[in-house]
């Protein structure tokens, strides 16, 4: 285990804590409560959203708290999952929560696994006498709010049922609306050890986030989905698809429904071979 798990290198400077808060639309909260943990998560869904265009752009990612900082509040961009809960847990920190990094699996078809540091979540415990809590703001369509930890009945939120269930060797199995999401393992990790999961998604064929496109947001009627050309929309569980006919609609999407500027519409790019 880790000496400080709550002390990563790499912080982001002081006084930027103000414009994250700005870039999602949050209010700084006075207390590192409960009620301010569920507020930060719900605006952090709405505003920055679950892509993977720089796999498919040429950019690398560099799992450092201030580059992923920079990459959210600056160049007003989101990220997957080590990207936006490595981000957000800087922001978590800096207004005086309590978190540490997990690992955990993800359940694929069959019911199997997926590999090692395959996401990461967030342990957060506030200042009220509550949670802990699991954040997650980098799984895609998901738990809307923070889900306590040590709960093992079910926890109804805005986007589903939700419940841990014991796994073996003392992990733990996120079900929602009785099916397995992710199995987490509860032990304190760093941002540093997602470095081969992150390098695995970004690079192998057998990882989705090479075969396609995808940028994801929750809206307050549901969800708006850009996956390639196709333009997904989801209002009050009534779900409509739209085909993009040219470059300048889909730039047009990433601009007017995920406030990202790009220069040229991205295209998906061959997994890196060895």
């Amino acid at each position: 285990m880790h000496e400080d798990a709550r002390q990563p290198a790499h912080a982001p400077t002081p006084g930027w804590t103000g414009a994250y808060l700005e870039r999602i639309g949050a209010a700084r909260p006075p207390r590192a409560d409960a009620a301010a943990l569920r507020e930060l998560q719900l605006r952090h869904l709405m505003t920055v959203p679950f892509e993977n265009l720089s796999v498919h752009l040429g950019q690398d990612v560099v799992l450092e708290e201030e580059k992923l900082v920079d990459k959210i509040v600056t160049d007003r961009r989101g990220g997957f999952c080590y990207e936006l809960n490595g981000a957000f847990a800087a922001l978590l920190r800096g207004l005086g929560f309590r978190v540490v990094p997990l690992q955990a699996r993800v359940f694929g078809d069959g019911g199997s696994l997926g590999i090692p540091y395959d996401h990461i979540a967030l342990r957060v415990e506030t200042d009220d006498a509550t949670g802990p809590w699991l954040a997650d703001v980098g799984f895609g369509d998901h738990a809307l709010h923070p889900l306590e930890l040590e709960a093992r009945t079910e926890q109804d939120d805005p986007s589903g049922t939700f419940r841990f269930r014991e796994a073996p060797q003392g992990d733990l199995d996120l079900l929602r609306d009785g099916s397995q999401q992710f199995r987490l393992d509860p032990r304190p990790r760093v941002l540093a050890d997602f470095q081969a999961g992150s390098w695995y998604h970004r690079t192998s064929p057998d990882s989705h986030f090479t075969r396609s496109l995808i940028c994801s947001r929750c809206t307050e009627g549901g969800r708006v989905t850009l996956r390639g050309r196709t333009l997904i929309t989801t209002e009050r569980g009534e779900r409509h698809e739209t085909e993009l006919q040219d470059g300048a609609e889909v730039l047009a999407a990433y601009r007017d429904h995920f406030g990202i500027e790009l220069t040229h519409p991205p295209v998906v790019r061959p997994p890196l071979t060895v």
